[in-house]
């Protein structure tokens, strides 16, 4: 399964370093990923795999709610195939 990640908020020193420390803890895999700072505020969306993954899906949300919370971001992630579908003009 594949999945975005997105992550918003404030840009600060760790953030990146942050996201990808839990992926790998998670054995997710990063396919691709595309940040930019706007302003004084972080943007990341990142493009990731799951099927290797050592948590469920609502387990890994769950954790990035909880590392959006340590790092003063939000981070979400959502089913790649719901978020194309949301998205498609």
């Amino acid at each position: 399964m594949r999945g975005v990640v997105t992550v918003i908020g404030k840009d600060k020193v760790g953030i990146i370093a942050g996201v990808s420390q839990n992926l790998a803890e998670q054995n997710i895999n990063i396919l691709d990923v595309s940040q930019t700072i706007m302003d004084e505020y972080f943007t990341m969306m990142m493009s990731v795999d799951l099927s290797a993954a050592t948590v469920d899906f609502e387990a890994a949300k769950a954790q990035f709610h909880e590392l959006g919370k340590t790092l003063g971001v939000k981070i979400s992630i959502q089913n790649q195939e719901i978020f194309d579908a949301m998205h498609k003009l």
